[in-house]
């Protein structure tokens, strides 16, 4: 736990200063978000808190849309906590967005759910209501799970709430 700890403050370190580089127009973007870890099973769900950065200036166009970085953190209350990095994929219509994103990262259980393996692999499909050109609203599910790189691959299903804000 204590690699994971050192992990998200180095995040945090690199990420906040970066972000506030810049002015309201920075192409940076973060999603602050809770929810519900592991919903489908009753013995490991909790609540869970994490923050995401979008970085909106490195993109690539590409056959299925405008590939975007993400990195982010997560951490439940039982002291699990995954550090992510990985695409996304926007889809605007008027206001609302919905962005599926693919996110390799490392995995801790701390006092939560063995998922079988250190390396994880979060899917996650998002819908967001656009409050003001530079925050959203919206719900999000997801799924983390090893792809059987572990002698056992349980997986966990997660739905959150976000807030996105454009900095």
């Amino acid at each position: 736990m204590l690699k994971l700890n050192k992990a998200i403050i180095v995040f945090f370190v690199l990420f906040f200063s970066s972000a506030s580089a810049g002015d309201n127009t920075s192409g940076n973007k973060w999603s602050f978000y809770t929810g519900t870890f592991d919903f489908s099973d009753d013995g490991a769900k909790s609540t869970l808190f994490g923050v995401q950065h979008i970085n909106e200036n490195l993109y690539k166009e590409t056959f299925i849309g405008t590939l975007q970085p993400v990195t982010g953190v997560m951490i439940t209350a039982d002291n699990a906590g995954y550090v992510y990095t990985g695409f996304q994929v926007p889809y605007q219509s008027g206001s609302l967005t919905f962005t599926p994103s693919f996110t390799p990262g490392l995995y801790s259980e701390g006092d939560g759910k063995d998922l079988g393996h250190v390396i994880e692999f979060k899917s996650e499909i998002q819908l967001s209501l656009e409050l003001s050109p530079n925050s959203e609203l919206g719900i999000s599910y997801n799924h983390i799970s090893n792809a059987s790189l572990g002698d056992k691959n349980p997986g966990a299903n997660s739905y959150m709430f976000n807030f996105i804000k454009r900095y």
